[in-house]
C-alpha cells in the first residue's frame, strides 16, 4: 500500500520506517526542512536503537521517502497517518493546533478517496472533530474515511513494540476503513482489536494513565518501606506475582518522565473534568510523581549536609535508558535542587548530553563515567543504562573523594555496593 506519514518526529518516523519494513511504500512528510535534510542525508535526529539501520535499509530498497510538502503525497496515498505533536497547554489540555493545520491541508489538497488515521495521542472525540474539519475543507463529492490507530511505542524498544505488539487497536466508522487497516497490518501476527473511534482514543489514554498509576503506587509504597525499614523490591515482587497485578511498571525510583505519561495524564484528567466526571486518582498519580524527585533529592541533602562545595558524580540524565530524550526527565527536577544547595555537578550520559545542555546549566559534562565520578564526594545514579552495571568499582573508588552512593533506580543490590565499600542508599530499600 502507499502510505503517507505527516509528522516525522518520534512516532511518525518509527511508524513510517516499520510500515516500509513490512513492504509498504511510505513517504514521511515534515514541515521542518532541516529535519528532512537530516533524514535524507542518512542521519536520525534522535537516538532509538536499530532505527538508523532500518531507515537506511528501507531507503535503499526504495520503500521509504522524505518530503516537506503535504500536497505531494495526499493524492498518491491510500492511507495518511497524522503523527504530529499534541503538546500540553498550561491547563493540561492537549494542544491540537498541529492536528488542525495538517487536517485542513489534507482536506484542501484531497481529490480522491483516502483514509485519514490519527496516530498521535489525542483526546476522545478528536476523530469526530477531524471528520468535521475535513468535511468543511474537502471539495464537494470527494470521499474520505477517518480512523484512530493509537501507538503503543516505548522509547528504547520502539521497533520491537511496533513489529511485535501486544495488540493493534483500530477505531473505525465504516467497513471500508476496517478493511483497509486489516490489509495494512495483514502480515502481523498480533491480535487486532476493532472498536469505534472514541473507544480507540480512550484506550491509549487509559493504558498510559494506568501504567503511570502503577509507577506512582510503587513510589508511594517505597516511602512507606523507607519509613519502616522494609524492602520495596521484595514487596512489589510479592504483589506482582499475583497475575491480577503483574510485576511490570512496579519498580520504585525517581519517578516517570518522557513525552507520554506526564502529558497523557494531564490531558486525561482535563478531559474527565470537562466531561463533569472527576477522576481524582489521576491528579494524585501526578502529585506523587512530582514529589518523588524532591524526596530523592532530600535523601542526598540530608546525608551530605552541607552540600555547598561538594561534588556529585551523576550517572545518567535521560528520562530512561536507551533514549536521548530529556523531556520531563527526573534529572531536570533533581539536579537544580542540588545545585541550589551549593552542590557541584559533573555528569555523564551515553546519549543525552547534547540534549541536556540547553536545560541543565552550570554542569560539567563528562566524556565517560569515570570522568564524571573522579573527585566526587558521592555517586548519584539517575538513569539505568546497562553500561553502568559493568563499571570497574575499584577504579571508581580510587577516583572518589567520598563513599556515598545514591541509586535513584534501585539498579544495584545494597549488599554488592557495601562490598565495594560504599555507603549505599536507594529508594524504598534498607541502606548499606
Amino acid at each position: 500500500m502507499k502510505i503517507g506519514i505527516i509528522g516525522s518526529g518520534y512516532v511518525g518516523l518509527v511508524t513510517g520506517t516499520c510500515l516500509a519494513h513490512l513492504g509498504h511504500s511510505v513517504t514521511c512528510v515534515d514541515n521542518d526542512p532541516e529535519k528532512i535534510r537530516t533524514l535524507k542525508s542518512g542521519k536520525v535526529p534522535f537516538y532509538e536503537p536499530g532505527l538508523h539501520e532500518m531507515i537506511e535499509n528501507n531507503v535503499a530498497a526504495g520503500r521509504l521517502f522524505f518530503v516537506t510538502d503535504i500536497s505531494k503525497i495526499v493524492n498518491r496515498c491510500s492511507v495518511i497517518f497524522i503523527c504530529v505533536n499534541t503538546p500540553s497547554r498550561p491547563d493540561g489540555s492537549a494542544d491540537l493546533s498541529f492536528v488542525e493545520n495538517v487536517t485542513k491541508s489534507v482536506g484542501k489538497h484531497l481529490r480522491k478517496f483516502c483514509l485519514v488515521v490519527a496516530k498521535s495521542t489525542v483526546p476522545v472525540e478528536t476523530g469526530e472533530w477531524i471528520r468535521r474539519t475535513l468535511k468543511r475543507t474537502v471539495r464537494q463529492g470527494v470521499p474520505f474515511d477517518v480512523a484512530s490507530n493509537p501507538e503503543f511505542l516505548r522509547e528504547g524498544s520502539a521497533i520491537q513494540d511496533f513489529m511485535r505488539p501486544d495488540r493493534i487497536v483500530v477505531g473505525v466508522e465504516t467497513q471500508r476503513a476496517e478493511k483497509i487497516l486489516r490489509e495494512l497490518y495483514a502480515s502481523m501476527k498480533s491480535p487486532l482489536i476493532v472498536t469505534d473511534i472514541k473507544s480507540a482514543e480512550l484506550i491509549k489514554h487509559a493504558a498510559n494513565s494506568f501504567l503511570a498509576t502503577k509507577i506512582s503506587f510503587a513510589n508511594g509504597l517505597s516511602r512507606i518501606c523507607d519509613a519502616v525499614g522494609a524492602d520495596v523490591d521484595k514487596v512489589t515482587l510479592g504483589m506482582g506475582l499475583d497475575p491480577r497485578i503483574g510485576n511490570q511498571f512496579l519498580r520504585a525510583g525517581v519517578g516517570f518522565g518522557g513525552a507520554c505519561f506526564p502529558k497523557d495524564l494531564k490531558a486525561f484528567l482535563h478531559i474527565s473534568e470537562e466531561l463533569g466526571v472527576p477522576f481524582g486518582v489521576l491528579g494524585e498519580v501526578i502529585r506523587i510523581n512530582d514529589a518523588q524527585a524532591r524526596y530523592f533529592s532530600e535523601k542526598i541533602m540530608n546525608r551530605l549536609k552541607p552540600l555547598r562545595g561538594k561534588t556529585l558524580g551523576v550517572l545518567g540524565l535521560a528520562f530512561k535508558s536507551d533514549t536521548d530524550d530529556m523531556r520531563n526527565a527526573p534529572s531536570l527536577a533533581i539536579l537544580p535542587l542540588l545545585q541550589k544547595e551549593g552542590a557541584k555537578i559533573q555528569a555523564y550520559d551515553p546519549q543525552a548530553i547534547e540534549k541536556a545542555r540547553p536545560h541543565l546549566k552550570g554542569i560539567k559534562y563528562a566524556a565517560d563515567p569515570y570522568e564524571a565520578l573522579n573527585g566526587a564526594h558521592a555517586v548519584v545514579l539517575l538513569t539505568e543504562w546497562k553500561e553502568f552495571l559493568s563499571l570497574d568499582w575499584k577504579r571508581v573508588r580510587r577516583g572518589l573523594k567520598g563513599r556515598f552512593f545514591f541509586d535513584g533506580r534501585n539498579m544495584f543490590s545494597p549488599g554488592e555496593m557495601k562490598k565495594h565499600g560504599f555507603h549505599y542508599f536507594s529508594v524504598g530499600r534498607p541502606s548499606a
